[in-house]
């Protein structure tokens, strides 16, 4: 690609843009929704995933499951595995973003830290699935 020319947006490329706008705009609440889980459930479950068939929904990732995946495709989620082996909740949020036959990995160093969010933004888990999950609905659709 020549830096300055326009490429047309592909559909695959549109759901990446879009997605990476709702997380640098919801950045606090995605830190909060994170935290939120970590104190229910640990990594018990997985990793957070945001499904966005058929709608966007937060599910878990199990572990086993990312395994499995990066078998199927020739060890290509090695980094992806790497960071969520050291995935430290206080500190970041690791999400997988799962759109139609791509995943996308969201990690980024939350400020403030996640527990602090969590306070700052004062819902909890299920507040904040349920607006997080409508605003990406409508994040997606613009």
């Amino acid at each position: 690609m020549i830096f300055g020319t326009t490429q047309p947006e592909s559909p695959e490329n549109k759901w990446r843009r879009q997605l990476n706008q709702f997380i640098k705009t919801h950045q606090q609440e995605l830190a909060a929704l994170a935290w939120g889980l970590w104190l229910e459930n640990g990594d018990s479950k997985g990793t957070i995933g945001i499904d966005l068939q058929p709608k966007p929904h937060f599910v878990y990732c199990p572990q086993e499951a990312v395994e499995n995946l990066n078998l199927k495709v020739e060890n290509r989620l090695q980094e992806i595995l790497g960071i969520v082996a050291h995935y430290q909740p206080e500190m970041e949020v690791v999400m997988i973003a799962i759109g139609k036959d791509q995943i996308k990995l969201i990690h980024f160093e939350s400020q403030p830290a996640p527990p602090v969010c969590f306070e700052q933004v004062g819902k909890d888990v299920d507040s904040l699935l349920e607006m997080l999950e409508q605003r990406l609905s409508e994040q997606l659709q613009g």
